[in-house]
This record gives structure tokens, C-alpha cells and sequence, in this order.
């Protein structure tokens, strides 16, 4: 069995939410040895990344048949940047370069300009 969960945006409610629903709706052993893919976007808009993040990671220590793969998001990089576990861009040039393109969208999609916005990058 493969189970696809994307977009989580730091909303820890909901991915325990659709975790239990899994439980609920299959056989135990599907889910016990299931290939389970997140496509990234752990973080974003909500305000549980740690504990999202630390759900993820707890699962192959809850579910150990199972396979998990761990995709990257668009919303991941900047947040790996933002903590400093990326590397620099090798040109040299700041993180925040990057954004000049997407400054038309700051406006409606109300994107962060606090503390730290020069490390992050899209």
C-alpha cells in the first residue's frame, strides 16, 4: 500500500487528524508495513512546525515495517535556509536575492519580512 500526505504547513491538528483517520479506515497491517511519502511542505503557515516535524520523525521508531520517504517542498528550503542548514548559494550572493522575482506577491500571500528574512531564499 502507498499513502501520499503533502502539504502539512505546520498544522500538527490535522496531520494527527488524518493519521488517526488512516488507523481507522485500514487494516492494521496495510498501515504497519504501508510505503508512506510526504511531498514536503512541512512548515508554512502554521504554528507547530517542531512538533509536526517531530511526529515525522518519530515514525519509524512507532512504525517499523514501514517506508517512509521524506520529499522536500518549496515551502521546506527557505525554512532550511531560515535555520542555517543550507549552504550558501555558491555565487556568492544573499539568500534573499531570490526573492526580487516573487515581490509582486508579498502583498496577498502576506509573507514574512521579520528577523531573519535575509537567510531565507525560494
Amino acid at each position: 500500500m502507498v499513502i501520499c500526505v503533502g502539504d502539512v504547513h505546520g498544522y500538527i491538528t490535522k496531520l494527527e487528524s488524518l493519521w488517526s483517520n488512516l488507523q481507522a479506515a485500514l487494516p492494521a497491517d496495510a498501515l504497519a508495513t504501508a510505503l508512506v511519502i510526504f511531498l514536503g511542505d512541512y512548515n508554512d503557515c502554521g504554528p507547530h512546525t517542531r512538533r509536526v516535524l517531530n511526529f515525522l520523525l518519530a515514525l519509524p521508531t512507532r512504525y517499523l515495517a514501514q517506508h517512509h520517504v521524506f520529499l522536500c517542498g518549496n515551502h521546506d528550503l527557505p525554512f532550511t535556509a531560515f535555520i542555517g542548514a543550507l549552504p550558501p548559494p555558491p555565487d556568492g550572493s544573499p539568500f534573499s536575492a531570490t526573492w526580487d522575482e516573487y515581490i509582486h506577491n508579498e502583498e496577498h500571500k502576506g509573507w514574512f519580512r521579520g528577523p531573519g528574512f535575509e537567510g531565507m531564499h525560494v
